[in-house]
């Protein structure tokens, strides 16, 4: 497919009790690229998530119950699988990410870098943009470096959640797409799978409201299970593309 406005696009977003910062997120992505539609996913949020979203000109999935951001993401994916997308971008709901990074992975997926392309925070000068908390940050460095091996190649930001997919990679993802610890195991399950990962830098922000999850030391213990669920994607047979 080549570029230009033959190429659909489907920027998918994940959010859960992201009534705060949602509206901004859609509102932003739609003033970056009006062409771009934009799909909201709400796993089953507490708050007005999906209303917000609705409200800034997203069309909007409401999942009737929780499934967490593997489970959203792969929503995301079989829409697009079943609307005919060339493209799909996933981006947090959170406000982290800038509808210009948005478009610069795009860019590159266009181009033909790679299957897939994931916006990485540490591949830019030092000093530019939120690099997240210290232990969070030990974390994925020690994530990004167990996972480097498996895939024998550099992996900088495993758990980032801006990226940028093809439809030969998101039609696979949207049948696979692992569900408790799925930005890491997506790029091992892709990389097993024969599929082109890149990574680019990108400037992420703080997130624009609501709290992470991932808190105090709970980074680190979130980082120890997916080095269990990493290990064990390996012993896994391949399964059947097509």
């Amino acid at each position: 497919m080549e570029r230009g406005e033959s190429f659909r696009v489907l920027v998918v977003v994940p959010a859960f009790n992201e009534e705060e910062s949602v509206a901004g997120v859609v509102e932003e992505l739609r003033k970056r690229n009006p062409l771009w539609d934009i799909l909201a996913v709400n796993d089953c949020s507490g708050d007005a998530t999906g209303q917000r979203a609705r409200e800034a000109g997203a069309r909007v999935v409401d999942l009737p119950r929780n499934l967490g951001i593997g489970g959203a993401v792969q929503t995301g994916f079989l829409y697009a699988f079943r609307h005919g997308y060339h493209g799909v971008v996933q981006c947090d709901g959170d406000g982290q990410h800038p509808a210009s990074e948005v478009a610069s992975i795009l860019e590159s997926l266009q181009d033909g870098v790679a299957d897939v392309v994931v916006g990485s925070r540490f591949l830019r000068k030092e000093g530019e943009g939120f690099l997240s908390t210290p232990f969070r940050h030990l974390g994925i460095s020690l994530l990004a470096a167990f996972l480097g091996k498996l895939c024998g190649r550099r992996v900088s930001d495993p758990t980032s959640g801006l990226r940028a997919y093809n439809r030969r990679s998101f039609m696979f993802l949207s049948r696979y797409y692992p569900r408790d610890y799925p930005e890491p195991e997506a790029l091992l399950l892709l990389h097993r799978h024969g599929f082109s990962v890149r990574e680019k830098g990108v400037v992420m922000r703080e997130r624009r409201g609501g709290r992470s999850s991932l808190g105090g030391w709970v980074p680190l213990v979130y980082m120890a299970k997916v080095l269990l669920s990493l290990g064990a994607e390996t012993l896994r047979p391949l399964r059947t593309r097509r």
